[in-house]
């Protein structure tokens, strides 16, 4: 497995591999995926504002991407990101996620964030939640129903990991 930065030649594989996340899964609430062309500015307005992006390559395909985007868009929250992690389904349990996730707590804590949020789409995304557990994170809540999708009502759970300093130092 080589875990590297994103290049635009990579953004029809993302976009494949999250179409699938978006038509069959509760991992992300929209409803209807993105083209290609939507990846590519996604990516690009990521790669403007320095947020890291990777992908995990398998014999030459991409098995999966991570990115580090804004958590919200006001200056006070400037330090902290929200982790974004996507597996191609063939690929799921051969450990590309905790690979990609340890590099993006990496590469993120190095560009000077703060803290890593996860916010999980579905409280029964029990290996997302096992995931960001097994890589430090903790609970920091849960939004009860805030989605509806696939004829269902959806949680969101909250999850918290401090980088490198985190809050015990100014910024």
């Amino acid at each position: 497995m080589n875990i590297r930065p994103t290049t635009p030649a990579d953004i029809p594989a993302i976009a494949v591999i999250y179409a699938h996340a978006v038509r069959t899964g509760t991992a992300t609430f929209e409803l209807e995926p993105p083209d290609e062309a939507e990846m590519m500015r996604r990516y690009d307005k990521l790669r403007v504002g320095k947020f890291p992006y990777i992908v995990a390559e398998i014999d030459g395909q991409v098995a999966g991407y991570a990115y580090a985007g804004p958590f919200r868009e006001r200056p006070a929250y400037r330090f902290t990101v929200e982790d974004s992690i996507y597996i191609a389904p063939d690929m799921q349990k051969r450990g590309i996620g905790k690979a990609l996730m340890a590099e993006l707590i990496k590469l993120s804590t190095e560009a000077g964030f703060r803290q890593m949020l996860a916010v999980i789409g579905d409280s029964n995304q029990a290996g997302s939640i096992a995931l960001h557990t097994a890589c430090g994170f903790r609970p920091a809540g849960v939004f009860k129903s805030v989605g509806y999708k696939f004829g269902r009502w959806l949680d969101t759970v909250q999850m918290q990991l401090p980088l490198g300093k985190g809050d015990s130092a100014p910024a």
